[in-house]
């Protein structure tokens, strides 16, 4: 799944090809990946200008003339720029066609992604934004370290938990893991004010960092043909060896999700 530096990349990207453009009319050849009345997203989205995108998490908001939309990617979304009359790809499952002759296409090989006509003006108070943790580059250490004090679950997990930190996704929080040399498998209430406060500075380093580099190349991550960087820098995910010490990698199932750590790096403290 895109996580918080690949949908800021096509953040981005596609604000260098679709701003102030107008979108002449929208074909929706997937009616699922609309959350709500598909007619009324249609209606609200003809004639509008794009002024502007903004993100949140993992979420990309296009702020329209009198609307938004919030656009999440889920698993394998993505969005091209083809010119209008390009025969569609058979993932294409919503095109907006604008003004300047080209289409903007929603392409989602598992069809998990959704959009959602929301306020422009509140939207960030609404579900399911609303709903979101604070961001790792913005987070107040208090609100942080209450939830994570008095949690039982694995540091990982919490760090997977959206409602806490926002955008961070299994690649990154295993990263995270592994620069704060914390066994993923460590309970939330052991850490210290001191490891939590260092828990958000290295979850927005590694963000930043992510970012800086266009993301991670992952499976089909892709935006409009620029592809994620931050590969090169993994240090643990799906790696053979420890970078530091040379050890083996090794692989467990955390809560259902592909977890890499190094257990000399990260020994594992009860």
């Amino acid at each position: 799944m895109p996580e918080l530096p690949e949908v800021e990349t096509v953040r981005r990207t596609l604000k260098n090809f679709i701003l102030h453009q107008e979108i002449e009319s929208v074909e929706i050849r997937y009616q699922k990946i609309i959350d709500g009345d598909v007619a009324l997203f249609k209606q609200a989205l003809t004639h509008q200008h794009i002024i502007d995108i903004d993100r949140y998490g993992k979420y990309l908001i296009f702020i329209l003339d009198d609307y938004a939309f919030i656009s999440h990617l889920r698993m394998e979304g993505k969005y091209n720029i083809k010119p209008t009359g390009t025969p569609y790809n058979k993932h294409d499952h919503v095109i907006f066609h604008l003004g300047n002759g080209n289409d903007l296409r929603y392409n989602d090989t598992r069809k998990f992604g959704r959009m959602m006509l929301v306020d422009k003006d509140n939207y960030r108070h609404l579900p399911p934004l609303s709903k979101l943790g604070q961001e790792p580059q913005n987070a107040q250490f208090e609100d942080i370290y209450e939830k994570i004090h008095r949690s039982s679950l694995p540091i990982k997990t919490l760090l997977l938990d959206q409602s806490i930190l926002t955008g961070i996704g299994n690649i990154y929080a295993n990263e995270i893991c592994f620069r704060m040399r914390m066994d993923p498998r460590t309970r939330g209430k052991r850490l210290s004010k001191k490891r939590v406060q260092e828990l958000i500075d290295i979850s927005k380093e590694v963000l930043d960092e992510a970012i800086a580099q266009g993301g991670t190349t992952i499976h089909s991550f892709d935006a409009n043909g620029i592809h994620g960087l931050f590969q090169v820098q993994l240090d643990v995910h799906e790696q053979k060896t420890c970078s530091i010490c040379g050890s083996d990698i090794k692989k467990i199932t955390l809560n259902g999700r592909g977890t890499y750590y190094c257990p000399v790096c990260q020994k594992r403290r009860y």
